[in-house]
C-alpha cells in the first residue's frame, strides 16, 4: 500500500495538475473514444461442464489480479480516493485508465490533485533518490518480483511480491487449488500446480516451462506478474494481470505448421549477421484464441490484441515462446477502429487493400517475431533487456513490428500464407500505424510506431495525393522495413542504453503533420481503442 509520504509528494506534484485538469465535455469525450465491445465467444459451447467451472474460478482469480494491479500503478489509498470524486466522467475514465493519467494521450494527468505519473508507478517511493536506491543493499531491489517501501522511520525495504500482496495471494491459492481438482486436461494441471507454486515463491521459471508444454488444452489462462511497461524508472518491476482464453482449434491448427519455420527465418532477417547467432527454439506454437477475460494490466487502456510469451530469455532460448491471437478482440479493433481510419486517410484506390487477413497476419508474425533477432549483447553488456534497460520495451516493440512485416512478407512470397498478399499487408501495416501511434509517446507499443511513422516516412514509403490521402509505395515500403528492422537490431544487438535513448528521443516524437491526422481521426469520432462488458454473467456461466 502506498505510504503517507508518497501520498503527500503526489499531492504536491498535484497543485499543478488541478489547473490543467479538464472539463466534463473534454473527459466525456475521451470515455467516448472506447467503444464497448461484449468479450464472449461461441467457443464457450465446446467446453465441458469442468471447462466451464474453471473459466468461471479464472475469472475469479483475474479479479484479484486486477486488484493488486491497481496497487503497483496507482496504490490502493488512491484508488480508494477515485471513490470520492463528483464527476461521473472523471471516474469512468479514471476506471479505463486505471489511475489519473491518459495512457494514449503522454499520461497527461485528468484528475484533480495529480500532476506527473511517478516514473517507477507504485513499485517504489515516488520521492525516492538515485543515492537512496544505489545505497540499498537488499540484492531483492532489482528482482521484477518485489516492491520498495518506507519504513516508519523513513527508510527503504524490500518486500517480495509473495509478501507485499500475502493477503490476495492467499485467496489466488485457495481458488487455484478448487481449479487443479477441476482441470481433466494434464497440461494444464500441471501447468496451475507449477504456477500456483510460483505464486508462493516468485519464481515463475519453472511454470513458464510447464506452460510451454501445455500444447492441447481448450483453455488458456495466462496469469501473474508478467510486463514491466508501467516502470519506467527502472524497467524492472513486472505488473500482475490475467488473460482467460479459449482456443479456436480450426485456426490454430492452420498456424501450427510455422513453428518449425523459426529457425529458417532468423537466418533470413535483414541485419548483420553477428546478430543472428542465436537460434530461436522451435518448441513453441502458435495458436489462435478468442480471449474472454482481461485483468489487470493488459485491460488499462489500449487493449491488447496478441501474446507472445514466456519474457524469460531463458526460456525462450531453451524452448523457444508462445504466440496466441486473441481473434475476437483482433476483429473488434478492426472493425470498430481500424476501417473507419482507412476509410478517411488511405487514398480510394488503395482503401480497399486494408483487409482483416492482412491485420491478422501482421498482428500474428509480430508475436513470432519477437521470438527472432538477438536476445543477448555482442558486446558484453549481457542480456538485451537488461542492457537497454527502460529503453527496451519501445525497441523490442518495434523490432516485432518490423521483422513481423518482413516474415510475412517472406511467407507469402514462399506460397506458405495465401490469403493476403505482399501489398495488402504493406498497405495495412501503414494504415495500422495511424491506429498504434494514437496509444501515445510515453507507451511501448506508441513510441515503437512513432519511430516507425518517421522512418518509413523519411524513406519515401509513402506520399499524400491532392485531398491528404494516404499513398503508400510498396515498393519504397519494403526497402524501408528492411533497413529499419537492421537498425533496430543492431541497436538491441550493441545494447548502448545511451544510443537508444538519444534516437527515440530524436525520433520517437509526433511531427505536426502527424498530428493533423491524429486530430482529423478524432474528429471524425473514431475511437481510439475499446472498453470491454465482460464476466461470467456475459458468458452465460
Amino acid at each position: 500500500m502506498i505510504c503517507a509520504m508518497a501520498l503527500t509528494m503526489i499531492a504536491a506534484v498535484g497543485c499543478k495538475g488541478k489547473k490543467a485538469a479538464e472539463t466534463n465535455t473534454e473527459i466525456e469525450q475521451k470515455v467516448a473514444e472506447y467503444a464497448e465491445f461484449e468479450l464472449t465467444s461461441d467457443l464457450i459451447a465446446n467446453l465441458s461442464e469442468n471447462e466451464k467451472q474453471l473459466v468461471k474460478i479464472f475469472i475469479e482469480i483475474g479479479d484479484v489480479m486486477d486488484q493488486i494491479y491497481w496497487d503497483e500503478y496507482f496504490g490502493y489509498e488512491n484508488r480508494a480516493s477515485l471513490d470520492t470524486l463528483a464527476d461521473p466522467a472523471i471516474r469512468a475514465f479514471a476506471n479505463i485508465q486505471y489511475g489519473a493519467w491518459d495512457r494514449l494521450d503522454s499520461e497527461k494527468p485528468f484528475v484533480p490533485g495529480y500532476g506527473e505519473r511517478p516514473l517507477g508507478a507504485n513499485f517504489y517511493p515516488v520521492d525516492m533518490t538515485p543515492e537512496e536506491y544505489e545505497n540499498l543493499a537488499d540484492p531483492l531491489k532489482e528482482s521484477q518480483y518485489s516492491v520498495i517501501r518506507r519504513n516508519a522511520e523513513g527508510q527503504l525495504y524490500v518486500l517480495p511480491y509473495h509478501k507485499a500482496y500475502e493477503k490476495e495471494l492467499a485467496k489466488v491459492d485457495s481458488l487455484l487449488e478448487k481449479a487443479i481438482a477441476l482441470a481433466e486436461n494434464e497440461g494444464l494441471k500441471k501447468y496451475l500446480e507449477a504456477r500456483r507454486e510460483a505464486f508462493r515463491t516468485d519464481d515463475y521459471f519453472q511454470s513458464d516451462m510447464v506452460w510451454m508444454d501445455m500444447k492441447n488444452s481448450k483453455l488458456d489462462f495466462v496469469v501473474g506478474p508478467i510486463e514491466n511497461y508501467d516502470d519506467a524508472l527502472h524497467g524492472l518491476k513486472c505488473s500482475h494481470e490475467a488473460f482467460v482464453l479459449i482456443k479456436d482449434e480450426q485456426w490454430s491448427n492452420d498456424l501450427s505448421k510455422f513453428a518449425a519455420l523459426l529457425p529458417e527465418m532468423q537466418k533470413l532477417l535483414p541485419c548483420d549477421e553477428k546478430y543472428k547467432k542465436e537460434v530461436p527454439g522451435t518448441d513453441c506454437d502458435i495458436n489462435v484464441y478468442d480471449v474472454v477475460y482481461y485483468a489487470g494490466d493488459c485491460n488499462a487502456g489500449s487493449k491488447t490484441i496478441a501474446i507472445n510469451l514466456p519474457n524469460d530469455e531463458r526460456v525462450q532460448l531453451a524452448k523457444g515462446s508462445r504466440r496466441l491471437q486473441l481473434k475476437n478482440a483482433m476483429k473488434a479493433k478492426f472493425d470498430n477502429i481500424m476501417v473507419p481510419i482507412a476509410n478517411l486517410m488511405v487514398c480510394p484506390e488503395q482503401v480497399d487493400s486494408v483487409t482483416f487477413n492482412a491485420f491478422f497476419g501482421n498482428t500474428c508474425y509480430h508475436e513470432v517475431a519477437h521470438g527472432l533477432g538477438i536476445k543477448n549483447t555482442v558486446t558484453g553488456r549481457g542480456p538485451c533487456r537488461q542492457a537497454l534497460g527502460a529503453q527496451y520495451s519501445a525497441w523490442e516493440e518495434a523490432k516485432a513490428d518490423v521483422c513481423g512485416l518482413f516474415l510475412t512478407e517472406q511467407l507469402i512470397e514462399r506460397g506458405e500464407i495465401t490469403n493476403t498478399t505482399v501489398n495488402q499487408n504493406y498497405i495495412t501495416f501503414i494504415a495500422g500505424i495511424l491506429r498504434s501511434v494514437r496509444f501515445g509517446a510515453t507507451e511501448a507499443h506508441g513510441v515503437a510506431n512513432i519511430m516507425c511513422y518517421n522512418y518509413f516516412k523519411e524513406h519515401g514509403a509513402f506520399t499524400r495525393d491532392a485531398q491528404g490521402k494516404y499513398v503508400i509505395d510498396v515498393e519504397k515500403a519494403r526497402e524501408a522495413a528492411r533497413g529499419w528492422a537492421a537498425l533496430i537490431i543492431a541497436m538491441e544487438g550493441e545494447g548502448d542504453m545511451a544510443a537508444a535513448k538519444a534516437y527515440s528521443d530524436q525520433n520517437g516524437k509526433i511531427g505536426e503533420e502527424l498530428q493533423n491526422d491524429l486530430d482529423a481521426i478524432r474528429n471524425a469520432n473514431i475511437p481510439r481503442d475499446i472498453v470491454y462488458k465482460q464476466g461470467a454473467k456475459v458468458l452465460g456461466l
